[in-house]
């Protein structure tokens, strides 16, 4: 009887967690972005960062986030805010300025998935 108690509670403390806030700490908001180029190939380590604003991303200021892709193109990113994300992509003499910049609001707790295409 004792144990189905402890279990009963164990259960209830964990459905609040993942219902509450907890939630959001037990699911980390991630950004996973892959970089292609134009004939719709991989780009092995392409230059990312994460702006918050179109003012900072417009002048490469402030950047939140920065990473490089790997063999198959990917970058991710954690632990970010479930916002707008401004995404400026560079290797060599390709970059994204002008298309696909902007991201949409990202969801709380999940992988968010973004392909980017450089020229």
């Amino acid at each position: 009887m004792k144990n189905k108690i402890i279990v009963s509670m164990l259960i209830s403390i964990a459905m609040m967690l993942i219902t509450s806030r907890g939630y959001s700490q037990l699911f980390p908001t991630k950004l996973k972005i892959t970089v292609i180029n134009s004939l719709g190939n991989f780009e092995k380590d392409a230059s990312v960062n994460l702006y918050t604003s179109l003012d900072d991303y417009r002048s490469n200021k402030n950047a939140v986030m920065t990473g490089k892709t790997d063999e198959k193109g990917r970058v991710k990113f954690k632990g970010l805010k479930a916002i707008v994300y401004f995404i400026d992509a560079r290797k060599a003499d390709k970059n994204n300025d002008g298309a696909g910049v902007e991201t949409g609001p990202i969801d709380k707790g999940k992988v968010n998935k973004v392909n980017i295409v450089i020229e």
